[in-house]
């Protein structure tokens, strides 16, 4: 997994706000080097971003995580 450039996260934060309709949705590069970086909304982590280059073509692919105990009541 490559490391995301500062640009790059700014890029794929913008493009995702638009894409998910939300401005509250931040990607935040990890503090560390070798930690995931994070996709949060309010502050609130909710999955990873991983980058891949395949033959010099560039993707992100997007883990969210939704825990049963944060779904509503049945």
């Amino acid at each position: 997994m490559a490391d995301m450039t500062p640009s790059e996260v700014t890029r794929l934060q913008t493009t995702l706000q638009r894409l998910l309709g939300s401005p509250k949705l931040t990607v935040n590069k990890p503090s560390r080097k070798g930690m995931s970086v994070e996709l949060a909304v309010s502050g609130e982590v909710i999955g990873t971003v991983h980058r891949d280059e395949d033959e010099g073509e560039v993707s992100y692919a997007i883990h969210i995580t939704v825990l049963e105990e944060d779904l509503p009541a049945a």
